[in-house]
């Protein structure tokens, strides 16, 4: 069973250059985790599944803080939700900078972890 949370978005200042620390930047997060939910399915509990809106907090911390790489925000937003929610048995996090800063045109930029 999986959870999806698809292109959370954040304005953040991350980044290697001096600029980016300063204007800062748009990025996306989506998170997918593995958990049994098959108690949510037959109560309607909201204590048999995962609650959205604590995993979306949890991002926003770890999003406000500032960091040179987004492959370190994405290993602290692993980490946050594993500790959290210990039910889950596996997680994938993605984080996206859109519009980084290259010498060309470039959607955008992602990293992704699993745990």
């Amino acid at each position: 069973m999986k959870i999806l949370l698809e292109k959370m978005r954040f304005h953040a200042f991350h980044g290697v250059m001096p600029e980016e620390t300063i204007v800062g930047g748009e990025y996306e997060v989506s998170i997918a985790l593995d958990t049994d939910f098959s108690k949510a399915m037959e109560t309607d509990d909201l204590e048999g599944t995962i609650n959205y809106a604590i995993v979306f907090d949890l991002v926003r911390q770890e999003m406000h803080i500032p960091s040179k790489l987004i492959e370190h925000v994405a290993g602290r937003i692993m980490k946050s939700v594993k500790q959290n929610f210990p039910q889950v048995e596996a997680i994938e996090v993605r984080v996206s900078k859109l519009n980084p800063p290259v010498n060309g045109d470039m959607a955008q930029a992602t990293v992704v972890v699993n745990g």
